[in-house]
């Protein structure tokens, strides 16, 4: 089963949607005590949403989940970030000067240099050869997307995809179990819903 975190903020409705069209169940993580790896309830976790650097990691502090995803994801147990759940598995942001995030990734997030933000729509995603969440999908699609920072992760190695707007820069991390996305998979069709499968049917840990 698949717990989905619910901070008090984010995209829930649609992600809830797209997993129930995917016929997986799914239900909201009730508390921090369901992140401890040796006694969840859940095979794998996902965080979704949208919103602001600082709101984001306050809201996790405040429910106890921080600690509780760091041991999940230290675990490597199956974890998947999407949009503002990419950018808080970093260690800074531009958006929260000062403001730590769960720094599991090395790296930060950083503002796109030019006066068009956020990117809001749809743009080309380039997937390295050879990732579990692009698999069967080609080498280049097409997903939504809505931000005003992106990752830069140092470990290029964790790179899945990479995006061009005003630069090329990380759309997607996969390492071990940890996988993320700056883009909105729930928003983006079949195609999003094909990546979606991709990581359920990893084996979970």
């Amino acid at each position: 089963m698949i717990g989905v975190l619910n901070y008090g903020a984010g995209n829930l409705g649609s992600v809830m949607n797209a997993l129930s069209r995917l016929g997986v169940e799914a239900c909201f993580v009730g508390g921090h005590e369901e992140l401890d790896p040796a006694a969840s309830p859940f095979d794998r976790i996902i965080f979704p949403g949208d919103g602001h650097f600082a709101s984001a990691m306050n809201a996790l502090e405040t429910a106890g989940y921080a600690p509780g995803l760091k041991a999940w994801i230290g675990a490597g147990r199956s974890f998947l970030g999407i949009c503002i759940g990419m950018q808080v598995l970093f260690e800074w942001s531009e958006e929260a000067p000062g403001v730590a995030g769960l720094s599991v990734v090395k790296g930060g997030v950083k503002k796109f240099p030019g006066r068009k933000v956020p990117q809001i729509g749809w743009n080309e995603t380039a997937a390295r050869k050879g990732t579990r969440l692009f698999d069967g999908l080609p080498d280049s699609s097409f997903f939504y997307y809505i931000h005003s920072y992106y990752c830069a992760p140092l470990d290029e190695g964790a790179v899945a995809a990479t995006t061009d707007y005003y630069l090329p820069y990380c759309s997607a991390l996969e390492r071990d179990s940890l996988f993320a996305v700056q883009f909105h998979p729930e928003k983006s069709g079949a195609t999003g819903l094909r990546l979606l499968q991709n990581w359920i049917g990893e084996s979970p840990r």
